[in-house]
This record gives structure tokens, sequence and C-alpha cells, in this order.
């Protein structure tokens, strides 16, 4: 048996870790391995506004590559996942990727820095005492 069909899925690895990846099972001789591409953790993060969003972090963040080979036995459940939303954060993620190649961007105005915070705390203390 070869290379099934890819399909995205959320793993609990014995570890305790959970990830969200692209997915494919193959068989290699006596056992089960998983082709786990561009694999990502996603932490819950709610706003003051109470609306729900995710922190998006690579798995494994000292490394550049893009597929792992996991070991069904190091798997404690999978899940495959057709939430449409999850896999559109998946693909924007995994798009921004591929498009900066780890390069860091320097925050300026454009992107909204506004100011650093001394400045800032001037300007608020200025606007209360006029209130």
């Amino acid at each position: 048996m070869g290379i099934e069909d890819d399909f995205y899925a959320t793993i609990k690895l014995k570890s305790g870790e959970e990830i969200f990846a692209k997915v494919a099972p193959s068989e290699e001789e006596d056992r089960t391995l998983l082709l786990v591409f561009n694999p990502i953790t996603l932490t819950a993060i709610k706003t003051r506004m109470g609306i729900i969003g995710y922190r998006v972090e690579p798995w494994l963040k000292t490394t550049t590559e893009d597929l792992f080979i996991l070991n069904l036995d190091d798997v404690l459940t999978m899940s495959e996942s057709n939430d449409v939303d999850i896999i559109s954060t998946y693909q924007s993620y995994i798009r921004h990727q591929e498009n900066t190649n780890g390069n860091h961007h320097n925050i300026n105005k454009q992107m909204g820095y506004l100011s650093n915070v001394n400045d800032a705390k001037e300007i608020l203390e200025k606007i209360f005492k006029n209130i």
C-alpha cells in the first residue's frame, strides 16, 4: 500500500502536543507512518470584544523543514478536519510563510506603529488632564 490521499487533521501526540497539518498516511513494511506537511499549533485567544481568534505558530520553531514523518505509534488520536475556518487559517499561514521565507519586517507607521510607550504615556496624560 502506498501514500493515500492527503487530508487535514488535528493530531494529539502521546507527548501531549496537539498539532494541525495536512496529513498523508503511508504504509511502510509492517508499520504505518504519517507524512505531516507544515504542522502548526493553534492557540485560541479571546479579545476584549469577546471575539475568539487563533494564534498560529509552527510546531517546530528551529527548523525550516516543511515535511515531517510521524510513527503512528506516537499518535494518541487523530481527527480529520473539515472546519473551513481552521483550514483557511492554516492555508493563509502557509502562504504567508512561503512569501516571507523567514524574513522578519521592522515595525513602521504604515504597519500601524503609532509610538513608543513613553510617547504614548505623555500623550494620554495630556488628554486626561484636559478632560
